[in-house]
């Protein structure tokens, strides 16, 4: 799979750009701020229907407008998509697959799959829980389309129960009847993302240990531990034996919605508190390579992979191996953003892999 051409029409610093890109590796360098990271976001608004970086789509429209579309051509099998992507002010957007609506945008999620590393990634690991999770059940809905139904099947009966905590409290009626109809209802759901969960980690974290060990030559020793209540303790049991504190906090506290990924360097010592810098984007390049890895394993086709800014705080030597990775026939077509045009012609003139260079100035493209 890859795509053969972007269109885009007041997106952020964009007014109108059309763009044709090699089916294998493909760079957009220029100063900082003069809209390369837009356009890979543009790509992956077009492949899974959000911005990778600002989930408001509003903010997206160039000052001024009242309105974008992005549209895409991709190839798949030797057959060409086209995607498209509107938004006005005020109204919902619309996506459209060979000018065919969607009747639920879930059902676009992992057509055209797509991997992206970027500086923004390193909130995987200072941030909370939350975005850990985030990571997983983002992979897995590019290979599972049910899996995202039940995440939103999940969070609907979690809400209820938390509600229904609150009202308990408010107004000092406990409905034991429908609190064991919720914990019923979030046990089975919540059972079936644990095992989905459980199993994606097993396949997983084989591929990551492989990359880490490849940018690192081996010579770091890192730990990635899935982590959830349900490992311990079946769901209906949990929900039981926790009553009394989830009524006095009001909320659910325990269950699926606490699961996290620990990240760990040497022995136990935790990779946000003791992590260098390089060790930290080491380790999320290798999530990201698992990630890409897993789904070209799971689909039928080679996702696309974005490198924003990959060369920040790389030194020469993992540059160098990372492009010569990536450019192997694991990989298909790839994006890259760089400052220096000279570094990134001279990397690939040295690896011996064609590529595409385009100059952006300004919200606007130059071969």
């Amino acid at each position: 799979m890859w795509l053969k051409r972007l269109s885009l029409l007041n997106f952020k610093n964009y007014t109108e750009t059309s763009i044709e890109f090699l089916s294998q590796v493909n760079a957009f360098v220029g100063d900082n701020g003069a809209g390369k990271t837009n356009l890979l976001d543009a790509i992956h608004y077009l492949a899974l229907c959000k911005s990778y970086f600002n989930p408001i789509d509003s903010q997206h429209i160039k000052k001024g407008e009242d309105w974008f579309m992005l549209q895409g051509e991709f190839s798949k099998d030797r057959v060409s998509d086209t995607v498209s992507c509107s938004l006005k002010r005020n109204q919902k957007k619309q996506f459209k697959r060979n000018k065919k609506d969607y009747q639920r945008l879930a059902d676009h999620i992992g057509q055209f799959p797509l991997v992206m590393i970027s500086p923004n990634d390193s909130i995987i690991i200072t941030d909370g829980s939350e975005e850990r999770r985030k990571f997983v059940d983002n992979v897995i809905s590019q290979t599972d389309n049910h899996y995202l139904d039940i995440l939103i099947q999940y969070n609907k009966i979690l809400l209820q129960r938390n509600t229904l905590l609150k009202q308990i409290r408010e107004k000092g009626v406990f409905d034991l009847g429908l609190l064991e109809i919720l914990d019923m209802q979030l046990s089975d759901v919540g059972g079936k993302i644990f095992d989905r969960r459980k199993q994606f980690m097993s396949d997983f974290l084989p591929e990551f240990m492989r990359y880490f060990n490849f940018l690192t030559d081996e010579v770091e020793e890192v730990s990635l531990t899935y982590e959830s209540p349900l490992l311990y303790q079946d769901f209906r049991s949990l929900l039981e034996s926790n009553i009394e504190k989830d009524r006095s906090l009001e909320r659910t506290s325990q269950g699926i919605h606490r699961d996290d990924l620990l990240f760990n360097i040497h022995e136990g010592m935790s990779l946000k508190r003791f992590g260098s810098q390089g060790q930290q984007k080491s380790f999320l390049i290798a999530l990201k390579l698992a990630q890409y890895s897993f789904l070209r394993k799971n689909k039928s086709h080679k996702p696309l992979l974005l490198l924003d800014d990959i060369f920040d705080k790389l030194d020469a030597g993992r540059t160098k191996k990372l492009m010569e990775l990536v450019s192997n026939e694991e990989f298909g077509q790839i994006f890259i953003t760089d400052t220096d045009a000279e570094r990134i012609k001279s990397i690939f003139d040295e690896i011996g892999q064609p590529i595409r260079i385009f100059e952006v100035i300004g919200g606007a493209v130059n071969v």
